[in-house]
């Protein structure tokens, strides 16, 4: 099988299972419980990585452009640049990488080892969808959760930058703040948070299907836990580029 056939067997499988988890989620039996766990350990477990990676990111945005913008006179904009920054790009990317290498690869390697054990076919021979039971959960926590995770990453971020500029460069705090409300728009936020939702999609079926696919024992459990992050992460940052394009068309964001 020629490389370009590979991917596009693949890509359908893909398809087909993330339409199978959504779709799974209006038919009965439904597994509330096992949904609210996969968002406790998506959301909540890795709030704290995402916090830190919005507050630093936010911070080392000032500290590189405020300079320049103190050098043409308008660092009073340093607040808009970074929310701008931050909301449009950065938070859902940034979020997104850092939940497909924490919660892609443990999806992974969760089914890959309920695979290589034989749970999986021991819950087809009990007559549970393993797709039900294990993807749909996964895949909609997943939708769920990202964009809150970016929310709170933008929040940090503006935080985190503000701090900088207030403590580093010593502008006024209210003024970064003013800089931020009088910088972004409805468009920015509504472009900011669709994205993470493709992002979740994107993660969740490609770790599902790695791990569910899994085959060679536990040394193909990691191969297929690298395979996992590594291509989210790919296709996360290649998926960008056209809904960022999307969004600037169907919403009219212009550049900053």
């Amino acid at each position: 099988m020629n490389p370009l056939t590979k991917f596009l067997f693949e890509l359908q499988e893909i398809s087909v299972l993330i339409w199978g988890a959504i779709s799974g989620i209006f038919k009965k039996p439904r597994y509330f419980s096992e949904l609210i766990t996969q968002m406790d350990i998506i959301g909540v477990g890795s709030l704290p990585i995402v916090l830190l990676t919005g507050f630093f990111t936010g911070g080392v945005l000032v500290l590189q452009t405020f300079p320049t913008l103190q050098y043409y006179g308008i660092h009073n904009e340093a607040g808009r640049s970074v929310a701008v920054s931050l909301i449009r790009e950065l938070g859902p990317v940034l979020s997104a990488l850092m939940v497909s290498g924490r919660i892609g690869s443990a999806i992974s390697a969760e089914l890959g080892s309920m695979v290589v054990s034989q749970q999986i076919d021991a819950m087809r021979a009990l007559g549970t969808d393993p797709v039900k039971k294990l993807v749909s959960p996964r895949v909609i926590a997943l939708i769920v959760m990202l964009p809150l995770l970016t929310v709170a990453a933008d929040i940090f971020g503006i935080i985190g930058g503000g701090s900088v500029a207030s403590y580093v460069f010593d502008q006024n705090y209210d003024v970064f703040i003013s800089s931020v409300r009088n910088g972004i728009t409805s468009n920015d936020l509504i472009g900011g948070i669709i994205k993470p939702f493709f992002f979740g999609l994107i993660i969740g079926g490609i770790a599902c299907h790695k791990g569910l696919t899994t085959t060679g024992g536990t040394v193909g459990v990691g191969r297929s836990t690298i395979n996992a992050v590594v291509l989210s992460s790919i296709w996360v940052i290649i998926f960008d580029f056209f809904l960022a394009k999307a969004i600037q068309t169907i919403l009219g964001v212009g550049v900053i």
